[in-house]
């Protein structure tokens, strides 16, 4: 495998883009136009730079030498994770998320307070001089059906990656939605099932109008559907003593799904990054 900084070397060029927050109820709130340059000035040195256009928000710059934080995680196609590694009880607790595809980039910032989810903001990005189109919103009936996939597992100690199988499948009933996810092989195998309400929202002119709410287990998790073929997985609030995950996913074409997922265990410590690339083999409309 590449190296972590070989990894994180995709991601350079210049990036033009957006930054977007989104409420807890996933209303949309502001939009800034953004320029990231990663400047690649030799072999282990790289300077970053980020600026929007806006009076709140100031420029940042810095240089990176051939090394990085033990917070984040690159996968060889450039998608990553950076954020916090250990939940406290009280303060600020977040991640960022990012995924890659061809000239377009999508990033995903997840932030908490006191264990309960704060805000989000969505980054959609190009590279400069290109015009890679932007997907549309994600809609339910888009991520209905079977979804066949791979995933590969990385560690914050940087022990051997593990990849096995995943399955997806996700139907519709009414203003309900089922799934069931099963990974791994043989006795290895485990299986996961829940279902959520549909929840619709009034989010202005968006074409995006409803989330998941998963409501059944010990944490409640929302899963908002987002612009640009987005989604976006997370408990609306932490509670101690449970694990979870953080999740950003993308779809990339009809049938082509990517998911980034940063886990934690019962203690509040990140455990794992996982990158699921997933392949629609099955419609809703097929499964009668």
């Amino acid at each position: 495998m590449k190296s972590q900084w070989e990894c994180f070397l995709q991601n350079v060029g210049e990036w033009h883009g957006s930054f977007t927050g989104f409420s807890v109820q996933g209303k949309e709130l502001d939009t800034t136009p953004s320029v990231v340059h990663i400047d690649r000035r030799s072999d282990q040195h790289v300077h970053f730079s980020l600026r929007r256009n806006s009076p709140t928000h100031r420029d940042i710059e810095f240089d990176m030498h051939g090394t990085l934080s033990r917070d984040v995680l690159f996968f060889e196609n450039g998608a990553f994770s950076q954020g916090s590694m250990q939940l406290s009880p009280f303060g600020a607790f977040g991640a960022e998320f990012g995924l890659m595809d061809g000239n377009r980039r999508l990033r995903l910032v997840q932030m908490f307070e006191n264990r309960a989810l704060q805000n989000l903001t969505l980054i959609r990005e190009q590279r400069a001089e290109t015009d890679a189109p932007e997907r549309p919103p994600l809609t339910i009936d888009d991520v209905v059906g079977e979804w066949q996939g791979e995933a590969l597992t990385l560690y914050p100690d940087w022990r051997s990656p593990d990849s096995y199988p995943t399955t997806l499948t996700i139907g519709r009933d009414g203003d309900r939605v089922k799934q069931e996810l099963r990974f791994g092989q043989g006795e290895a195998e485990c299986r996961l099932a829940s279902n959520a309400r549909i929840i619709s929202l009034e989010n202005g002119n968006a074409t995006n109008s409803a989330a998941l709410f998963f409501d059944q287990g010990a944490m409640p998790i929302q899963i908002l559907l987002l612009p640009d073929g987005a989604s976006c997985n997370c408990p609306v609030q932490i509670k101690p003593g449970q694990p979870f995950v953080l999740e950003l996913g993308w779809l990339l074409q009809a049938d082509l799904r990517q998911r980034i997922i940063r886990s934690y265990d019962h203690t509040g410590e990140w455990t794992s990054l996982t990158l699921v690339t997933e392949h629609k083999t099955v419609n809703g409309s097929d499964r009668g």
